[in-house]
């Protein structure tokens, strides 16, 4: 089992975004002194929801600060930028870091972003399967063109090519998030493994799970790749000596922060959004989620892998807001429930 950190960058009512961020880079160096395995890096545009902007840009920051641990998105936001300078930049910090970078790619939503960057509504309702196979195109060919609808230009070589890089791995493996039947199916046909988010149960996950493998399987995928998919379950983790002291710190932070962030998009279109009740969604990850003594963290985690088999974990512990608070959560992950789940 890898258990990682999830991290947002995210703004607390009342902190600026260079205290979001700084917090965001500390807990990932934490993360590897403690032990874990992953950080994962979200990626936001105009919301205090998360403060950064590039997840890639931070994975280069923490490739250079760190000597052990895998960094990777969750997510890059494909439809608002161009799949081949994703592709470069993911092929370069591969290659530069040893092989310590994954590449998670999602369709985030139909805000306001789009129409900054120029995509356009289109990019996000329809263009995102052209994007996808044209980005892992690029990190697994030696020369790529395109004819496609959104993309069209003539082969040029792949500089650097991620198989040049001397590890084991031939180039940095792509996850992409899904939150349909329609989004598993694309990553299941492309043999990608998945980032499911952390509003999702256990439940819903395994189902998830044996759709991906159905659909995998009708694609004709190599059954050891079915079997060996590591897919990535999103999570939230507050440790404390009792499970209503943790449950009591999430609730204390996460509502204001969730309020602020979420109800800060804007849609391209105008269309309506229904935002969740903060307070009843925190109480819902609070629910489904490592949240309490470090033993029942553990068989949380136990269990979720048991019932999805997914053995991958993005576990968001900066919900507290608070600096010192999250470098303890983080180090308390890693000397109190790491060592029950190896």
């Amino acid at each position: 089992m890898r258990v990682g950190s999830f991290v947002l960058g995210a703004q607390f009512p009342g902190q600026g975004q260079g205290e979001a961020l700084h917090r965001a880079v500390r807990s990932a160096e934490v993360a590897e002194e403690a032990g874990l395995d992953t950080v994962w890096l979200a990626e936001h545009h105009f919301v205090p929801y998360g403060t950064c902007p590039s997840a890639v840009t931070l994975a280069a920051l923490l490739l250079g600060r760190t000597r052990r641990i895998r960094v990777g998105t969750a997510v890059s936001v494909l439809p608002t930028v161009h799949p081949v300078a994703l592709g470069e930049q993911a092929a370069l910090l591969h290659v530069t870091s040893g092989g310590r970078f994954s590449l998670g790619v999602g369709r985030g939503g139909p805000w306001v972003d789009l129409e900054v960057f120029g995509a356009g509504l289109e990019a996000y309702e329809e263009g995102f399967p052209e994007s996808l196979d044209l980005l892992v195109r690029w990190l697994r060919e030696p020369a790529v063109g395109a004819s496609g609808e959104r993309f069209r230009f003539r082969e040029v070589p792949v500089v650097p090519r991620p198989s040049e890089s001397l590890t084991e791995e031939s180039g940095p493996e792509v996850v992409v998030a899904c939150t349909s039947p329609a989004s598993v199916r694309m990553a299941a046909e492309r043999g990608l493994p998945m980032l499911l988010g952390m509003h999702v149960g256990d439940e819903e996950k395994a189902e998830m799970v044996a759709l991906w493998r159905q659909h995998a399987r009708a694609a004709g995928r190599p059954a050891a790749e079915i079997h060996g998919a590591a897919h990535v379950s999103a999570g939230v983790c507050q440790i404390a000596d009792r499970r209503v002291d943790a449950a009591e710190t999430l609730l204390k932070a996460m509502p204001g922060w969730l309020r602020q962030g979420l109800g800060s998009h804007v849609t391209v279109d105008g269309r309506a959004r229904q935002m969740r009740d903060p307070h009843a969604y925190t109480e819902l990850l609070c629910g489904l989620h490592p949240v309490g003594p470090p033993r029942l963290c553990a068989d949380r985690l136990a269990a979720t892998g048991e019932r999805t088999g997914i053995n991958r974990f993005a576990l968001l512990v900066e919900g507290s807001g608070d600096l010192a608070a999250t470098e303890e959560n983080v180090r308390r992950l890693g000397a109190e429930v790491l060592p029950q789940l190896r």
